[in-house]
This record gives C-alpha cells, structure tokens and sequence, in this order.
C-alpha cells in the first residue's frame, strides 16, 4: 500500500496491529508493526503515548496528537508529504500510528558531503570540517517536494527537522516523518532544510498555504483541537497568515539553535 492510496487512513484505523520490532535509534519508543484488514495488509510504525519521553517544553503525552495534526495540517493544504497518520488504541495503548515508507537504498535528500561531491542543484546548508578535520557540508536536494517540506515546516513549527525525517519513497514520493515536536505556539523552528532562506517561495508553496488558509477558516480547526490547544491552532493560523503576506523562506535566528542535533 502506498501512501496516496485512499484507503491507507481506514486500514490504519480499524487493522489489527503486531508488532514486529523496534526502531532502536529513536527517541521514543516507536515499534515497526504489520497492520491488516478484511484481507489487505501493510506495515506501519506505532509509537504508543507511554513510551514518550517527558520534554520541558511541550506537554507530556502530547506527542503523539501532534503527530497526527500535522498530517490534518499537510493534507489541508492539499500536499502528501506526510504518510497516512492517525491516534488509534494499539497493543500497549493509545498512540500514533503512520504507514510505513519504503525508501530508495543510497538516494538519500539531505546529506553530508566533501564539497566538491556536491551534487548538481543541491542547497548548501552548513560548511564545518568531519572529524578528520576534512571540509564537510551539510546539504540538501533542490527538488520541488522539499522546497514544499521547507516551507510547511514553517508553519508547523517544526522543531526537529532532521536529515533522517525526508524519505525518498519507492514510489518516487517525498515524505517527512517524526512530527512529534511541531506546532508549538513559541518559535522553535529547527530544521536541516535551510537552503533557501531569504528566497521567495515558490508558487506551488503559495498556493499550498492559501489552501491552508481557508481549511482554517472551516471545521479544520476544530478538528485540530483534538491534538492541539486553541492557542496552538491560533498560532498556526497566525504563521500561515504571515508567510502569505510575506512569501519569503525565513533566515535562521542567529541567536537561536536553527538547525537539530543530531542532525540527522
């Protein structure tokens, strides 16, 4: 089943979970599980509220309804950026469930490179030395669905965009996982992608958040407030008000930590 499918939010919500394994390297506990129903079958990622670490800065077991927000936010604007997500009870309670992404092996989106690999197009992000001592730079793909990503994630807030949360799907789509720390009514955007700050957004981006804009204006926001407090859905509004009346990438806050670590 790929993320596009129209019945992925159904099988995600009424299948029956196993899980299967564990991803060890996440910071919350998040289990790899095959999910089935009425004969159809896929796999997904369940992260249950108990298995989410406590943070100082967002509500504990918050988490998981952040990540399903943001699904609601990306899907109101019109763009399949975010695989399939939803809040539905599990075999060690309540959690967020996602699709899983089949990814292209070694055709990564965000990278770190000797300057000279470099791909053509690909943004420069951040130059540093490895821990050879050898120049290294932070980069990432130039392609319109991350130029799309970049700029939703200004408006989700996002707080942990790193390199490792932009798939390059098999099926040729782009995705951004772990969406767990967005949507905050602070700033607290913290990303990877970079590259195009103090350019103006593209037309599909414009577009995107206009869609967006009017979803706000309608049940949308009620159906946030499921997962998000009104002042939450308040400030997401505000953002997308203000990156329509100034269309431009924001510039990292110099004073601020711009980008996550680690970064990937």
């Amino acid at each position: 089943m790929l993320p596009t499918d129209p019945d992925a939010g159904e099988l995600l919500l009424r299948g029956s979970l196993e899980v299967e394994g564990r991803l060890v390297d996440a910071s919350n506990a998040t289990l790899f599980c095959a999910i089935e129903a009425d004969g159809v079958a896929a796999q997904c990622v369940y992260k249950p509220v108990r298995g989410e670490r406590p943070l100082w800065d967002f509500p504990d077991g918050t988490l998981a309804g952040r990540e399903v927000a943001a699904y609601l936010v990306c899907r109101a604007a019109g763009l399949d950026l975010i695989p399939p997500t939803v809040l539905r009870p599990g075999p060690f309670g309540p959690g967020m469930v996602q699709l899983w992404v089949d990814t292209k092996e070694g055709d990564d989106l965000v990278d770190v490179l000797a300057p000279d690999e470099l791909p053509p197009g690909w943004r420069p992000v951040l130059r540093a030395h490895d821990r050879h001592g050898d120049p290294a730079v932070l980069a990432h793909s130039d392609v319109e669905p991350v130029a799309l990503m970049s700029a939703v994630d200004v408006v989700l807030n996002n707080a942990d965009r790193k390199g490792g949360h932009v798939l390059h799907g098999t099926d040729g789509g782009v995705y951004g996982v772990d969406h767990g720390i967005c949507l905050h009514q602070e700033n607290k955007l913290r990303t990877v992608l970079w590259g195009w700050a103090g350019e103006a957004l593209p037309d599909p981006a414009v577009e995107a958040l206009h869609t967006l804009d009017a979803a706000l204006r309608g049940p949308l926001a009620d159906t946030l407030n499921e997962h998000i407090t009104r002042r939450e859905v308040a400030a997401l509004r505000s953002r997308t008000k203000a990156l329509l009346a100034a269309p431009v990438y924001p510039v990292p806050d110099e004073d601020g930590r711009p980008i996550p670590w680690p970064a990937f």
